[in-house]
């Protein structure tokens, strides 16, 4: 199977399980638990039909929006993920530069493998940062002076991980941050050499926006549940994160949010937006998808608040299903994940290609010039 083979995310999600050692893309794949919730975030949107409207003169369309105050190409944030060097030795490097390409905003994780210093040099677009808040204050004040100093657009504070969910897939592979190389893993990277060549000799694998304060996953290998329990803050409550936006100053998000006593209290300390996020389902098992209960969240703060929807997004009308049903665009990691595995830079372009043809198509089929013009008239939920 080649690049030119993949005609939708499930392509690149097979070509990314040839490719990468198996602990690798379990990683990437997996959930929490019995990952009820990961296939849930996806088949929300299949529980939903759309109601085209027809011969409406649709010889032109705009399928762009202002996000968080800059304007994007499409309706779509490429969502911050973790670790993408492991994944392929471009990492970071590669999807922002894709997402340059194509006009949209790109965010990278605490956790990123490329420094903030390096993406704002590379990026010339919209740029969000995912924060994680550590435990180490001098840690979190580090990374919030170098994104104003690197001149970031939003931060993004997730607040759904104050301990780790149970992530069984990596608790059997025994995955690490960096990849420990031991006799029972030893065989599923030998069976891959060119993700093994590519590790071993490309760019050495680290994690600049964090190790100059903490060994853990550069130098001391540990498992993302050890990381997540040893070194974030559990004690993180409202008025830490009010606090947090005010020292950061700017365009400020909460990436977790999922009831709506939690949305109204993000419009009363002031946070410009909120992801409607399960964390791709790798947390807590058995939540609700953000797709379900996005009516619900823009009936209670819609108009006050930006709303993004985040999670299991696959396809161009996913994207389009966000919008109708009120949210102000969609986000999404595993899409451009997989892509990204499969081919660096030239598959997550060829990626977010195939979902912006999806969007633009949509469009043109649902009678909608722009997409202000999508509400729930076009929507119909089956029983």
């Amino acid at each position: 199977m080649r690049l030119n083979d993949c005609h939708n995310v499930e392509d690149f999600r097979r070509l990314a399980k040839w490719r990468l050692p198996w602990p690798v893309f379990d990683y990437i794949d997996g959930g929490a638990d019995d990952e009820i919730t990961k296939a849930r975030n996806t088949a929300a949107y299949a529980d939903c039909d759309l109601v085209p409207n027809v011969l409406a003169g649709m010889a032109d369309i705009d399928s762009s929006v202002t996000i968080l105050g800059r304007r994007s190409a499409l309706p779509l944030i490429l969502s911050p993920t973790a670790l993408q060097r492991i994944f392929h030795w471009q990492g970071e490097r590669a999807v922002a530069r894709a997402a340059d390409a194509f006009g949209l905003w790109f965010g990278i994780s605490s956790l990123s493998t490329v420094s903030i210093e390096d993406i704002a040099a590379i990026v010339s677009g919209p740029k969000l940062f995912q924060f994680y808040y550590h435990k180490d204050r001098g840690l979190n004040r580090s990374m919030i002076e170098r994104c104003k100093a690197a001149k970031f657009d939003a931060i993004a504070l997730t607040v759904d991980t104050i301990v780790s969910g149970k992530r069984e897939r990596c608790a059997r592979s025994g995955f690490t941050s960096p990849p420990r190389f031991t006799l029972s893993s030893a065989l599923s990277y030998a069976i891959k050499p060119r993700w093994a060549l590519d590790y071993l000799f490309r760019d050495s694998f680290a994690l600049p926006n964090l190790d100059t304060h903490v060994r853990e996953g550069t130098d001391k290998a540990v498992s993302v549940a050890d990381y997540i329990n040893g070194m974030l803050d559990p004690s993180i409550d409202w008025k830490m994160a009010q606090q947090l936006r005010e020292d950061w100053g700017g365009t400020f998000c909460l990436k977790g949010i999922m009831s709506v006593a939690d949305a109204r209290r993000a419009v009363e300390i002031g946070a410009d937006a909120i992801m409607l996020s399960n964390h791709g389902g790798r947390q807590l098992d058995g939540s609700r998808a953000p797709f379900d209960h996005l009516p619900e969240i823009v009936d209670a703060v819609g108009g006050q608040i930006e709303i993004i929807c985040d999670g299991g997004i696959r396809r161009g009308t996913h994207v389009l299903k966000a919008l109708a049903a009120g949210a102000d665009c969609a986000s999404g990691g595993r899409f451009y994940l997989y892509a990204l595995a499969a081919a660096g830079q030239a598959g997550v372009e060829r990626a977010i290609g195939l979902l912006k043809d999806e969007i633009e198509r949509g469009m043109h089929l649902l009678g909608v010039k722009s997409l202000d013009q999508l509400d729930r008239s076009h929507l119909r939920w089956r029983d």
